[in-house]
């Protein structure tokens, strides 16, 4: 069962954290929805690698594609705003990084066991 002071401590860190996201959010140069994608494809990545479904060579090139969008959000944050277009340019990016992550999980390339 939960205490009262582990309820207390919880919704005051919910409201803590809520506050801190808010913040980060309304910044010019705040990219959270860039962040949280490139997080889920890294993960995706990382689960073909331990499955077998992606061999060395496709792991190589598709991180070096997710680094290639790490530098342009960082280019795009250096002057203190993302633009629309920015934005725009960096889903697009994520958008064919996507593609290619499920390309290269479900072509009949494995690693070697």
């Amino acid at each position: 069962m939960f205490t009262f002071k582990t309820l207390a401590v919880a919704a005051t860190l919910a409201v803590a954290t809520a506050g801190a996201f808010a913040q980060a959010a309304s910044s010019p140069a705040a990219t959270p929805r860039v962040d949280q994608r490139q997080a889920n494809q890294e993960k995706r990545i990382d689960q073909g690698i331990a499955s077998g479904e992606l061999n060395q060579r496709e792991t190589r090139r598709l991180e070096k594609q997710q680094n290639v969008i790490n530098r342009a959000e960082d280019k795009a944050k250096a002057d203190g705003t993302v633009t629309k277009t920015e934005r725009r340019s960096l889903h697009k990016m994520q958008n064919h990084a996507s593609k290619r992550i499920h390309h290269q999980k479900h072509d009949a390339q494995t690693a070697k066991p």
